[in-house]
């Protein structure tokens, strides 16, 4: 298991990088798995993902927690964005240093003119390319690694603007290397990060902290459906176990039932970064629910 954390400026060739290092890795002798994780498997358009902080902020929490569920599954994990905020490569090395598995950077090094001229090229072709003004402040924005930084190292450098990118160039081929290498007593070039008991604590917590938190909220939303459900005009869904009832003035549909759910677990989520931890049984998670769909709807309990 590995990951890979691939950056650089816009247009700068991440994309090309990314796949030709996975076809590499699989050709490999040791015939490695390998998952991309882009911005294009969201299907949003890269104007979209990056035309404010809150849009960039989103895209970011979604790669993050993609790469988070995938790191477990015993593939090499490429993560092909811009990945240019040294904090959220920090972030990524956090996840690799929690699960024990290989990580480096692949830095696709090409200067900022002949990024603007790649774009160019792109939206001259009809291809996908970015707007003037999100391009430019992208480039101002990137902060690019440093080997000295433990989150950025080891660190890779290719020039897609000056040598082509092959499956058989000297720094791929140095990279496949280092991710497929048998590790032994001997190995001196090659780092396993080792989670800390904080990390791994950290992390079983949360992770048995939302899952109880989907359950619950699950169960909440299974139960408004079923009571309306029965038939006739309803304005009150009980749930037993000594927790409140939901208040409702109006039918409530599972679409809209889901995207409040789906709020709610994030909220809660962002909530604990600061504030009070999640709940760690289903009836606190269970009450937390429907005090927020109380509010939503208008209910009396409010």
């Amino acid at each position: 298991m590995a990951l890979v954390v691939i950056c650089g400026q816009p247009c700068s060739g991440k994309s090309t990088a990314a796949v030709t290092l996975s076809e590499a890795l699989k050709e490999s002798e040791t015939k490695q798995n390998v998952r991309i994780i882009d911005e294009d498997s969201f299907h949003l358009d890269r104007n979209q993902n990056y035309a404010n902080m809150p849009a960039e902020k989103m895209l970011r929490g979604k790669l993050r927690s993609d790469v988070d569920r995938s790191v477990s599954r015993g593939d090499i994990v490429i993560v092909d964005s811009l990945n240019s905020i040294k904090g959220y490569r920090y972030e990524l090395w956090c996840i690799a240093r929690a699960a024990g598995i290989r990580y480096c950077v692949l830095f696709c090094d090409v200067d900022e003119d002949r990024c603007r001229e790649w774009n160019k090229e792109r939206e001259g072709r009809g291809e996908a390319s970015y707007d003037d003004g999100i391009f430019e402040d992208l480039v101002r924005r990137f902060e690019k690694p440093e080997r000295r930084n433990r989150w950025d190292s080891p660190l890779f450098e290719l020039f897609p603007s000056r040598d082509r990118i092959e499956k058989s160039s000297p720094v791929v081929l140095e990279a496949v290397t280092y991710l497929t290498k048998t590790v032994d007593s001997k190995t001196q070039d090659v780092r396993i990060l080792q989670p800390s008991i904080a990390t791994q604590s950290a992390r079983f917590s949360e992770a048995n902290s939302l899952y109880e938190l989907d359950r619950a909220t699950q169960e909440v939303i299974n139960a408004i459906v079923e009571q309306q459900a029965l038939g006739g005009a309803i304005s009150r869904v009980t749930l037993g176990n000594d927790l409140p009832p939901i208040e409702i003035c109006r039918p409530i549909g599972l679409p809209e039932l889901g995207r409040l759910r789906r709020t709610f677990v994030k909220l809660m989520g962002q909530s604990s970064l600061s504030g009070p931890p999640l709940p760690t049984d289903a009836n606190s998670g269970k009450r937390r629910f429907v005090d927020y769909l109380n509010r939503e709807f208008g209910g009396s309990n409010a």
